[in-house]
């Protein structure tokens, strides 16, 4: 593959809700484009940008993957992004980088949840959309029923460009808008026809439309519209790549990826009409700027390293050369460019302003990185990944596995920017917080494939707290020890009371020297450490005050080590009789979802204890902001999920301590015990 000037390179990211058919699509280009000599299936784990053996092994896209491929003297890199939401994280990467996108949609199911959400992000970009309807010869493929779908999910010009001759099985062909031909398939292999006689007036109307649509993509074919004077092919062809390039018009082509139907078409309207780099550069200046690359992606390799996948948007990128990564100011050496087809590198000498490739075997560079010339200050735009909410915890399965795991871990957030890694303390788990379920599945099966590592998933705890709602006085502790030879003493007597200004404040009322001051510290220490080890349940004590009214202590054996021991058992004592309970964390928790699932949302926060703050409208959706008691909302992305089928987002923050109820309490400390 010879390097392409950046006019004559389309960056095409494919997106879709999971299952509408975007590998088997991307698998037919391939194999138009002539990467491969035979169209691979999901289903058999061949094709070639579904490589990975978790992908293989699952039947969906889990990872992008680019597949560069050449077409009319054009370099077209299709980027193959994850249908699943758990994998939204790659999905925003492909967004970052991409000029277009091509949205896949089913002919039998219309828009799906993935493909929502996807739209609204590339509303918040402008990113030109070209939507392909998949799967017209299935059985119940409706041409009208899908078109309608997407006029009603989204409100951008949305108009097709061919038509379908025929549907379901009996799905045949394409007629060209534009061009007003029309192609019928068969095996493999396409021919010009006639315009099917039932099917003039619906092109006459469909073709109408789509003049009407474009004829505001420009200001002299504005004109001409409105004076009623007929477009010629090349100013319907302007009108149309203007229009797609604002993203104020969405052409929708119509298809089968199983039939082949017409991918010949699809790839000459990639070239005829997408976008390249340029067009989309604000600044065509940054062609002849110092280069600079944004990496997009990584890849944890165990036997390769790293393969960083990078987007040029300020020069060329050349190869044996030395950048600089402006992230964590660091230097790289960048041995070897290449551009991918699924699995397999292409070497290149350099890659053009626009233009999307790979380098391997970087010692510093990750994910949202900026590698770049010497002279180059500033960053490139960072991508936004969403958050993951979905808390698990794990432990390694041997001793072998816990000798590898924190290796494994950090290559894994390597690659996934939406993992985040946690060591509790306080709860002393180790702690993964993913997007979902099936994320925190292929996580684990990534440590054993890749990594060699096994682990195992556990209940999370939750991290409780203790303190008392009563008070005590007069609480008497002592520490008498005798072994032959010097023994330990310590002796003291204190009021604990409910203090809820500060986590924890000590102060002596003793007079008279009962307990010398060299061993006030000591006291305290004492009580602090019985407070980490907590009187109920083992969980940390907050919010009590202590008063070390009195004691007494014995010239030879008084220590350190005797006071700080009576300290402890002191505060345990205490506690016990000033009403000891247990505090569960509440959060704020702020959800956006469309306002249809109002209703449901509201009636599973009050069944789960929480409390409604406000309600406020944000764009098309609502935010619920509600105080929640984490005990119940451990899971809950789960949940929403499952009450919105997907569509549902929340943030969370930690908020305060409340008690918790006494049934709940009781179940607590019972497991407490029996652990």
């Amino acid at each position: 593959m010879k390097v392409y000037a950046s006019e004559n390179i389309r960056n095409i990211s494919v997106v879709s809700h999971g299952g509408a058919g975007k590998t088997s699509l991307i698998e037919v280009l391939a194999f138009q484009t002539g990467i491969i000599n035979r169209i691979g299936r999901v289903d058999d784990g061949n094709t070639i940008s579904d490589y990975h053996p978790e992908e293989i092994k699952h039947n969906i896209s889990i990872n992008t993957s680019l597949i560069a491929s050449e077409w009319r003297d054009t370099k077209i890199n299709l980027l193959d992004t994850p249908g699943f939401l758990d994998f939204f994280g790659d999905v925003a990467g492909s967004l970052r980088v991409a000029d277009t996108l091509l949205v896949v949609i089913d002919a039998t199911s219309g828009v799906e949840v993935s493909t929502e959400l996807i739209w609204d992000k590339a509303d918040e970009q402008n990113l030109p959309r070209v939507v392909f309807v998949n799967k017209m010869d299935r059985e119940n493929a409706d041409f009208l029923k899908s078109l309608n779908s997407l006029q009603e999910n989204f409100t951008q010009n949305i108009c097709p460009v061919v038509l379908p001759i025929g549907s379901e099985d009996n799905f045949s062909g394409i007629i060209d808008l534009v061009k007003l031909e029309a192609y019928q398939y068969a095996n493999g292999k396409r021919n010009k026809i006639e315009i099917p006689a039932d099917l003039r007036s619906e092109v006459e109307t469909y073709r109408e439309k789509l003049i009407e649509a474009i004829a505001e993509a420009d200001d002299d074919l504005t004109m001409k519209y409105l004076e009623g004077e007929e477009f010629t092919v090349e100013e319907i062809k302007l009108g149309l790549k203007k229009g797609l390039l604002a993203a104020t018009v969405v052409p929708v082509i119509f298809g089968s990826s199983y039939r082949s139907i017409p991918a010949e078409y699809l790839l000459d309207f990639i070239v005829d009409y997408v976008p390249s780099p340029v067009d989309r550069a604000k600044n065509t200046n940054l062609l002849n700027e110092p280069s600079a690359a944004l990496v997009f992606k990584t890849i944890a390799d165990p036997y390769v390293g790293k393969i960083n996948y990078i987007k040029v948007e300020q020069g060329n990128f050349v190869g044996e050369k030395q950048y600089t990564n402006i992230t964590n100011d660091s230097n790289e050496r960048v041995a070897q460019l290449f551009t991918l087809q699924g699995k397999e590198q292409i070497k290149l000498p350099s890659l053009s302003f626009g233009d999307i490739g790979a380098v391997a075997k970087l010692s510093n560079t990750t994910t949202n990185d900026t590698l770049a010339a010497p002279g180059v200050k500033e960053e490139l735009a960072k991508i936004k990944f969403p958050e993951p909410t979905l808390a698990i915890a794990i432990q390694p399965k041997t001793k072998l596995d816990e000798d590898k795991l924190g290796n494994a871990l950090n290559r894994i957030l390597d690659e996934d920017p939406t993992l985040r890694l946690e060591n509790n303390t306080e709860t002393r788990q180790t702690l993964l917080t993913v997007m979902g379920e099936t994320h925190s599945e292929i996580i684990i099966e990534k440590l054993k494939n890749k990594f060699g590592v096994e682990v195992i998933t556990i209940e999370t705890k939750i991290p409780y707290r203790e303190t008392i709602r009563g008070s005590a006085t007069g609480v008497d502790a002592k520490h008498k020890k005798q072994s032959g030879g010097a023994g330990q003493y310590g002796h003291v007597i204190i009021d604990i009371e409910h203090y809820p200004e500060e986590n924890f404040a000590f102060e002596s009322k003793v007079v008279g020297g009962s307990v010398p001051k060299q061993y006030f510290p000591a006291v305290e220490k004492g009580i602090q450490e019985a407070m980490a080890r907590g009187i109920l349940a083992g969980y940390p004590v907050m919010n009590i005050k202590i008063t070390l009214m009195d004691g007494s202590y014995h010239p030879v054996d008084s220590n350190e080590m005797a006071f700080k021991i009576a300290g402890s058992m002191a505060l345990k004592k205490g506690c016990e009789k000033a009403k000891p309970i247990i505090l569960e964390p509440y959060y704020n928790f702020d959800i956006t979802i469309p306002e249809r699932y109002m209703g449901d949302i509201i009636g599973d926060i009050n069944s789960k204890r929480g409390k409604i703050i406000s309600m406020e409208p944000a764009g098309k959706n609502q935010v619920v902001k509600a105080s929640v008691p984490l005990t119940e909302f451990n899971k809950y992305s789960i949940d929403l999920k499952a009450l919105t089928q997907g569509r549902g987002s929340y943030i969370s923050t930690f908020s305060h301590y409340e008690e918790l109820p006494s049934h709940l309490a009781e179940k607590v400390i019972a497991e407490a015990n029996q652990e």
